[in-house]
């Protein structure tokens, strides 16, 4: 049998959806030996759409960063993450989500899963997106929309 996991990385996304994927992870953690981790990722303005942005979005960017890092916090308490272990970074989605997890040696990652067709089906989901990359298991929590309906 395996060993429970002992260091979880959970992405969240700041919507209402986090705390299921957050309740997933605390569920497979060691006990009290196990440390949960948050980290949220916020694509840089210039990476999301592209290059060109015709204005400085410098203040746009930290405030989005100071908003994602109150509401990171507010469901680390609610799981009692200490706040050095909520992360709120600028970045390629995936790929810092990956980066975080081998800085940390994280066991697993959870992150949230929405079933998609159309456009979103041909672009990938995050999940999808870091399995390829993860050094550890990953965990994609499914996220029903028809519950929330």
């Amino acid at each position: 049998m395996s060993a429970p996991y002992r260091k979880v990385l959970v992405a969240i996304d700041c919507s209402d959806e986090s705390a299921e994927v957050l309740a997933r992870a605390a569920g497979v953690i060691a006990g009290t030996e196990g440390e949960l981790h948050l980290i949220h990722v916020i694509e840089p303005l210039a990476l999301a759409y592209g290059a060109d942005v015709p204005m400085d979005v410098t203040d746009l960017q930290s405030g989005l960063v100071k908003q994602a890092r109150e509401t990171a916090c507010n469901y680390a308490r609610q799981y009692q993450v200490p706040k050095e272990r909520v992360h709120v970074e600028l970045g390629s989605i995936e790929k810092t989500i990956v980066d975080k997890a081998d800085g940390l040696d994280a066991d697993l990652i959870v992150v949230g899963s929405h079933t998609r067709s159309g456009l979103a089906l041909l672009l990938g989901s995050t999940a999808r997106g870091l399995v390829p990359g993860a050094h550890c298991d990953v965990l994609a929590v499914k996220m029903d929309r028809k519950k929330k309906e």
